[in-house]
C-alpha cells in the first residue's frame, strides 16, 4: 500500500538546495569582489611605478 498524505523529503530537500545555492552565489560573489580589489591594486602599483 502506498502512503497517504504529502511526500516525505520534499521540504528539506527544498530548503537545502535553497541553502546550497545562497552559499554558491555568497562565493561567486566574494570572488569577483577578490577580483575587483586585485584590479585596483595593480592599478595603484603601475600607477606608483609611472610616476616614479
Amino acid at each position: 500500500m502506498a502512503k497517504k498524505g504529502k511526500a516525505k523529503n520534499t521540504v528539506n530537500k527544498a530548503k537545502h538546495t535553497k541553502l546550497l545555492n545562497r552559499k554558491k552565489a555568497k562565493l561567486k560573489k566574494e570572488q569577483e569582489t577578490r577580483k575587483e580589489r586585485l584590479k585596483e591594486i595593480s592599478k595603484m602599483k603601475t600607477s606608483k611605478n609611472e610616476n616614479f
